[in-house]
């Protein structure tokens, strides 16, 4: 259902026009206020007052993404000569993006976790350069052995991770209880997500009253990575609106269960595993009308049952090793899957 995009279209167009307007000749967006990246780490040390990503940095990566979204967006409505302008905008503004911005080593600048997040997250390094960045990002994580990002970092420092294989980086972050950290507040009575990484101090004192909200969703969008990744149930691009679903959970960062589930316009889709003595049990349900393919990580094709038959002769549309996830093919119902991880 392409309507949303037909709808929003003039509007997202207009915001494209603007930004490429402010940017002028240069192709470099960098004219405007902006908050930035609200909120990111900062400390009192003289010798490292904190992970500011300069503003100019956020300002061309937006306008990188913006511009390609739209790009896509007129491509599937059949826009031919406005996804070629697009497209051209956005090579122009990456050009400029990687001049300034990035070293021949992957180096970015600002070199902070923000940065490398949003550089990686939208897509604007090309391949070569994007699998260093990505291993600077891990190793800054490991280096600091905590998260540093503020509002614009934040939703995607765990997707860019665990995208290029950092995954025990991703769940150090997401278990860690000292602040700066999502669990400091638990360990301090929170029972919202914070404005703040730390809107009641350690020594039990607030920060100012006039901007210290308690219950403020910015960093709660690692919920979408919970989502998505750790309990595994992913979008299918190619069928949009969970038609048809992709579950591919990640176990890890000694999680042993996992239970997520969200309405459809088709009903409930859910994901629910846990993970006890090696053994890994899966439960999916799959509303009526769409098909998911399951992919079951560190398993091996003879040793996977679903509901207590082998996958091999279960009543599934296929199953098939491939490396070392066994990927199945399965229609609506509810499904458990049980194996052994190797």
């Amino acid at each position: 259902d392409s309507r949303i995009l037909e709808e929003q279209y003039d509007c997202m167009k207009g915001w494209v026009d603007y930004m490429a307007r402010r940017a002028g000749d240069t192709y470099f967006w960098n004219t405007d206020f902006t908050f930035g990246d609200w909120l990111s780490f900062n400390t009192t040390r003289s010798d490292y007052p904190g992970a500011t990503t300069d503003k100019d940095f956020i300002t061309q990566a937006f306008f990188i993404n913006s511009t390609n979204l739209l790009c896509r967006s007129a491509q599937l409505l059949g826009k031919s000569a406005d996804a070629e302008k697009y497209a051209a905008l956005s090579k122009k503004a990456t050009e400029v993006f990687m001049t300034e911005f990035v070293t021949s080593n992957a180096r970015l600048s600002p070199n902070t976790q923000t940065a490398y997040a949003l550089a990686l997250g939208f897509n604007i390094l090309p391949p070569d350069i994007a699998a260093k960045a990505a291993a600077r990002l891990a190793a800054d994580v490991r280096s600091f052995k905590h998260i540093t990002t503020g509002f614009l970092g934040t939703p995607l420092i765990c997707h860019v991770l665990s995208d290029y294989g950092y995954f025990d980086e991703a769940f150090m972050l997401l278990n860690r209880k000292e602040y700066p950290s999502w669990l400091y507040p638990v360990t301090q009575g929170a029972t919202t997500i914070w404005e703040r990484w730390d809107g009641q101090k350690p020594d039990g004192t607030f920060q100012d009253a006039g901007m210290n909200s308690f219950n403020h969703y910015a960093y709660g969008a690692i919920g979408e990575w919970l989502y998505r990744v750790v309990a595994g149930i992913e979008i299918d691009e190619k069928n949009p609106g969970y038609k048809h679903t992709i579950i591919q959970p990640h176990p890890g960062g000694e999680l042993t269960h996992v239970k997520a589930s969200l309405q459809t316009m088709y009903g409930a889709l859910a994901s629910f595993w846990q993970l006890k003595d090696g053994v890994m049990t899966l439960d999916v349900t799959i509303p009526a009308n769409t098909t998911a393919t399951v992919k079951l990580p560190s398993a091996e094709l003879d040793g996977v049952t679903v509901n207590e038959v082998a996958v091999t002769k279960a009543q599934v549309r296929s199953s098939e090793q491939d490396g070392v996830v066994v990927t199945v093919e399965i229609g609506s119902g509810q499904y458990r899957f049980v194996y052994k991880m190797q």
